[in-house]
């Protein structure tokens, strides 16, 4: 089963959990506001995705930290530890096979077919 990682209100994982919904794909939904992150599972991640694909650069929440907080995130450790302090600024959603390994991020119809279907 995929696990799809998360905010309930973000339209970019609204349009994904439809699309699972629509084919039929079980999935789990892990919501970044409550149930957090953790370092752990961030480093799972980084084995299939570089740290600068996870870090939304184009988020609200990345655009509001500091010019000077910005050049702090230049290596995966610092990029986990922000991501685990502010769990919006992980790009949504990153879905996770059965095995726990990263498949998917954001949402594409095209990738989603081509993998899930």
């Amino acid at each position: 089963m995929l696990t799809v990682y998360g905010i309930p209100n973000c339209d970019t994982v609204k349009k994904t959990r439809t699309w699972l919904e629509k084919h039929h794909i079980e999935y789990v939904f892990h919501n970044y506001k409550t149930e957090g992150i953790s370092n752990d599972k961030i480093k799972v991640w980084f084995k299939t995705l570089p740290w600068e694909k996870v870090v939304n650069k184009a988020s609200t929440t990345w655009k509001g930290l500091s010019d000077e907080e910005k050049t702090l995130i230049t290596n995966e450790k610092s990029a986990a530890k922000l991501m685990m302090a502010h769990t919006s600024v992980i790009k949504r959603p990153l879905i996770e096979d059965e095995s726990g390994k990263a498949v998917a991020i954001g949402f594409s119809e095209k990738e989603y077919e081509e993998k899930f279907l």
